[in-house]
């Protein structure tokens, strides 16, 4: 009797680097770039994210430019637009559909949630790129930074 549970026992020590061998980070080709960056939700195009749900694009920072989107009253989330699938594919760029909630491809097809950068739909198995956000409701700006 003692035998099974040492059976069992062994198994799951088996099982534990296999199971948590499954990345799911971004691609390791993703190139790193530097990023810190102010926005300021009074100025335009940004003012669209006094507004829950909505995006906003940054051209200049980020490795193909970063996705904004106001989660929440006081929650952020900023995404790089290269896609995690290739993201040194040329004509590669992430575009949020027309529903404002996702993200694709256009490119390779893989669609991401706008809300987590989640994968949604392949080919891509790794989610989106994303940048850490504070936010300083007093002075109504956004610190995106790596």
């Amino acid at each position: 009797m003692k035998r099974i549970p040492k059976i069992i026992f062994s198994t799951i020590l088996l099982l534990i680097p296999i199971l948590s061998c499954k990345k799911n980070d971004v691609n390791a080709s993703f190139p790193t770039v530097p990023v810190n960056i102010t926005i300021y939700l009074t100025t335009y195009p940004y003012t669209q994210l006094n507004s829950i749900g909505n995006h906003a694009y940054v051209t200049n920072a980020g490795y193909r430019g970063i996705v904004i989107y106001r989660k929440s009253l006081d929650e952020f989330a900023a995404f790089d637009r290269a896609c995690p699938y290739d993201p040194t594919a040329s004509g590669s760029l992430l575009d949020v559909e027309a529903s404002g909630l996702i993200m694709a491809d256009g490119k390779c097809g893989s669609k991401f949630s706008l809300y987590d950068g989640s994968v949604i739909n392949g080919p891509a198995t790794a989610p989106m790129k994303s940048y850490h956000v504070d936010y300083n409701s007093t002075s109504g700006t956004l610190l995106i930074y790596n």
